[in-house]
């Protein structure tokens, strides 16, 4: 039987030293919130590790998934993820076509039955003639890769509660993947795109420990997905304190307000946008001036216009929401009210 190398060996292979790898893990390790001393483990673990196959499976999606993963950092995605892998079958990166590359995916599948990943980007279409890849339908490729598989990893909004393909009027009848298969482990990692770290991060946590990170209600890794936006985001005291811009191009704009009135879904939307960031760590959409879609959770396609408040209690569980966030900017409000009245106070005592 031939050697198969190990992830230790490929990354040797490729230059990068134990030093940059530990770093890796530590990195790894942060953001999945695990005790201190799990980086060495898991460099350990992870150096012994044999790649694991991953079958890559893209349907109803706009290739923006892959397109974010390929443009990670730390580690960066073409030396690590591509090496920390054996990516055996993507309809977008494979180079192989056809009956060849069905082989492959066909192979892969026999030869790591019951020890291979599944990833797939991109909500399934229940009527058939809508989307097929040589000749199978969606639905029929995907219950057929994830029959021998060890887990399932959703990328994506679109793949893990269906997107912007299951919005209003949903003409392809789109469904998630977790509405299809029932009896594999299932990890969501949404977002449109999601975030690189996340994805790693889920994958290295599951090589090296043999588990899937903790899960919230949604199927979504606690460590990436466990804090709401509005209160890492870096606006959040201009919302206490009831300064928000009315336009894109007003005072409270220029002076980075918050975006509550310009349709933010902050406030109902869980993902770990305002502290790891995109580009590097660089910016990220409300401070790049634009108010939060709140593309990682459900149905956030026919939950309101995107510049529409959360206020009009069409978002998350309706009017409950609606009534929690607007209480809450009524209280910011209250709250800049009294601290001019006390600063006014203040200086008409002074000037007594």
């Amino acid at each position: 039987m031939a050697y198969e190398a190990t992830f230790g060996d490929v990354l040797r292979s490729q230059g990068v030293s134990r030093r940059a790898f530990l770093k890796f893990c530590s990195t790894t390790a942060s953001l999945l919130a695990l005790p201190a001393g799990t980086a060495t483990a898991m460099a350990e673990a992870l150096s012994e590790t044999r790649r694991p196959s991953v079958i890559w499976l893209s349907f109803q999606e706009c290739t923006g998934c892959t397109e974010a993963l390929t443009r990670s950092h730390a580690p960066t995605i073409e030396n690590l993820m591509f090496n920390f892998i054996s990516l055996d079958y993507h309809h977008t990166l494979q180079a192989a076509a056809g009956e060849a590359a069905e082989h492959a995916r066909e192979e892969a599948e026999r030869e790591n039955a019951g020890k291979y990943l599944v990833l797939v980007d991109g909500s399934v279409p229940m009527l058939e003639y809508c989307s097929t890849v040589a000749g199978i339908s969606n639905k029929a490729m995907l219950e057929d890769a994830c029959t021998n598989a060890a887990a399932v990893i959703n990328i994506g909004t679109c793949s893990a509660y269906g997107g912007i393909p299951v919005a209003k009027p949903n003409p392809t009848q789109a469904v998630s993947v977790g509405h299809i298969i029932k009896d594999k482990p299932i990890v969501n990692v949404p977002g449109c795109p999601p975030m690189p770290l996340a994805i790693t991060g889920v994958i290295a946590q599951y090589l090296t420990l043999g588990k899937l990170p903790e899960l919230d209600h949604l199927g979504r890794p606690v460590a990436f997905f466990g804090e709401n936006i509005h209160d890492r985001c870096y606006r959040r005291p201009f919302y206490d304190r009831g300064q928000f811009a009315e336009t894109f191009d007003d005072e409270g704009a220029r002076k980075g307000w918050c975006l509550y009135k310009l349709g933010c879904k902050a406030p109902v939307t869980y993902n770990a946008c305002a502290h790891l960031k995109w580009n590097n760590g660089v910016s990220f959409p409300i401070q790049s001036g634009h108010g939060c879609l709140g593309c990682s959770e459900p149905g956030f396609w026919d939950m309101g216009g995107v510049y529409e408040s959360v206020a009009t209690g069409k978002f998350g569980d309706g009017t409950r929401l609606g009534a929690a966030a607007l209480a809450g900017a009524a209280l910011g409000a209250g709250a800049a009210v009294l601290a001019r009245r006390k600063k006014a106070h203040v200086h008409e005592e002074d000037a007594g």
